[in-house]
């Protein structure tokens, strides 16, 4: 469920190219084409490689600092009057920590389930 979240949002960002554009610009994202080619291919693949188990533990680790910086630049609800919009971007800025906690969860856990340990040397 975790890619899932991932790949959606990264097909979109496709879809509505131009509105996504419109969106970052307007939360002073600099760089925008280069930055949301980078965050297509990383929702995308990195998604798609977590629901696949695929290197999971260092794919949920990007995937982590990804949502943190999307976090900061778009959920930004610290720069907002109150009301309505301000509630809709700290509730999405708190949804986002959860997941990165999920994320972080994987990211120290190995294949099995297990706590990643350093191998004896």
């Amino acid at each position: 469920m975790l890619g899932l979240y991932f790949i959606i949002p990264g097909i979109t960002k496709i879809t509505g190219w131009s509105g996504t554009v419109e969106y970052m610009a307007a939360h002073g994202v600099p760089l925008i084409p280069l930055l949301l080619v980078i965050t297509i291919i990383l929702q995308v693949g990195g998604g798609a490689a977590l629901a696949a188990g695929y290197r999971s533990q260092l794919t949920a680790f990007v995937l982590a600092g990804l949502t943190l910086v999307i976090s900061l630049f778009m959920h930004d609800f610290w720069n907002m009057t109150e009301g309505v919009q301000q509630a809709h971007e700290t509730q999405n800025f708190v949804k986002n920590l959860a997941i990165m906690a999920g994320l972080l969860y994987v990211a120290g856990a190995s294949a099995d389930g297990v706590p990643a340990t350093r191998a004896p040397t």
